[in-house]
């Protein structure tokens, strides 16, 4: 991992008398009553990470939701004012983003790799990159303007709120919970939408899948199904040697690039053609890039948000927006 950008030393406690910070926090853990403020989970979207748990908990994790790191000591006074204020706005924001706070002195190994030189230290982590961080209690306006920027950076990566652990049902498989067929649920319309696909007919298929995302909009199996329909259909409407010749002879052309790695894709070459928009985005700039991110990002919705191939690429494209 590399240094964190950007960073504010306001309030920023120094951590190199450890043996005075032991003594304080003796002092505390003998004298503190429960309840005293000190930093703690305190919700569903806060977690506890540790040596251990880091790759699982916040890389990994990190490729479907942005995860947002607490790292505090018990003895730290800025950290009391801002862990709450974090906690705060993780309860808020309901899954958009995970909190994951970090005891510097409980876990050395992953103060040493982020190197932490003084707490409170917060970082961003989106695509199993650091992206952000800032030194220092800061006030809760200005708290909420950097998360603000944060999510922005997130959204640019295609990591959807709430989207971090749910596990998309397989296509063609209903939720737990669902309706089943024929009697007019959801369920009904996934098997509507199966059975189009089944006979060729994509505009049905589509309209069913559609229908569900009016109601559902963050539905795992209809984006996914949508996304492959529309995929089908474009790839239907190109003529594949055109589309081969101009994406040979055009390199910097994002959107001939694009139809070819949409081709790429059907025909179940998918790392062939997470490359190649890859590759675009990085070779180009301005208007042409951003097509070949969005264009790239909307692909990653054909297949499920956990594929590792999907992981690999946003964690590519991660790194080259950082």
């Amino acid at each position: 991992m590399t240094q964190p950008r950007n960073f504010s030393l306001h309030g920023a406690v120094d951590l190199g008398a450890r043996q005075a910070a032991a003594q304080r926090r003796q002092r505390a853990a003998e004298q503190a009553p429960a309840g005293d403020g000190s930093p703690g989970t305190q919700s569903g979207f806060v977690i506890d990470v540790t040596d251990e748990t880091f790759n699982t908990d916040v890389v990994a994790r990190s490729r479907t939701v942005p995860v947002i790191l607490d790292l505090w000591a018990e003895w730290c006074n800025p950290c009391k004012e801002l862990s709450p204020i974090l906690e705060k706005l993780a309860a808020e924001a309901n899954g958009a983003f995970v909190l994951a706070k970090v005891d510097v002195e409980a876990n050395p190994q992953l103060s040493a790799a982020l190197q932490v030189q003084s707490i409170p230290m917060v970082v961003a982590v989106i695509g199993g990159q650091v992206a952000d961080g800032f030194l220092g209690a800061m006030p809760e306006a200005q708290v909420r303007q950097w998360l603000g920027q944060v999510m922005q950076v997130a959204d640019q990566l295609g990591l959807r709120p709430g989207g971090g652990d749910g596990e998309p049902a397989g296509q063609g498989e209903m939720p737990a919970g669902q309706a089943g067929p024929g009697d007019g649920g959801p369920g009904a319309i996934y098997g509507e939408a199966q059975q189009a696909m089944q006979r060729g007919d994509l505009d049905a298929a589509a309209a069913a899948f559609e229908k569900i995302l009016a109601t559902s909009p963050a539905d795992p199996v209809a984006t996914m199904g949508l996304g492959q329909v529309n995929l089908f259909r474009r790839v239907e409407s190109y003529d594949q040697a055109a589309v081969r010749r101009d994406a040979a002879s055009r390199p910097t052309d994002a959107l001939a690039q694009t139809k070819l790695a949409d081709i790429e894709l059907a025909s179940g070459q998918i790392e062939n053609a997470f490359d190649r928009l890859l590759a675009t985005f990085s070779r180009t700039s301005g208007e042409e890039r951003d097509i070949a991110r969005k264009h790239l990002i909307s692909l990653f919705e054909v297949l499920p948000p956990k594929d590792p191939q999907v992981s690999r690429a946003r964690a590519r494209l991660s790194s080259l927006l950082f």
